[in-house]
């Protein structure tokens, strides 16, 4: 039998080569050790925990289902693809990802002035965007 831990950690190295990430900053960003983030890439973590691949999907900008497959977790009795729904296009975050954070924290500023200017207009930025999908 195939040992899913052993995709996962590989999954891991990959995602955060792909962002030109260290585990230094991986391992900030998604709140654990870098002794840890080391041990979960090298498949010396036999069961990490559904909280800890959560976070660091979010910090490599990616589905969590894409850890939580890799690390064996199964997706429940109905196998829905809505149980860890991402609402943001992966390839946004990707292309943020890029971004210093000073420079993250102003596009977010920005996109929120933007938002609230279109609130005071009648239509919010983010309801006009969801109309068109």
């Amino acid at each position: 039998m195939k040992n899913p831990h052993m995709a996962l950690g590989k999954k891991i190295r990959q995602l955060r080569e792909e962002l030109g990430m260290s585990q230094a900053q991986l391992s900030s960003q998604g709140g654990l050790s870098q002794g840890y983030l080391s041990q979960l890439e090298n498949d010396e973590v036999q069961n990490p925990s559904a909280a800890v691949i959560f976070r660091l999907a979010q910090a490599l900008n990616v589905d969590p289902r894409v850890l939580m497959d890799a690390a064996g977790y199964d997706r429940g009795a109905n196998g829905s693809e809505s149980e860890f729904a991402v609402t943001v296009d992966p390839e946004l975050l990707r292309f943020l990802a890029r971004f210093p954070r000073e420079q993250q924290t102003y596009l977010l500023r920005l996109l929120r002035s933007l938002d609230q200017q279109h609130a005071r207009s009648g239509e919010s930025l983010t309801h006009g965007v969801a109309a068109k999908s």
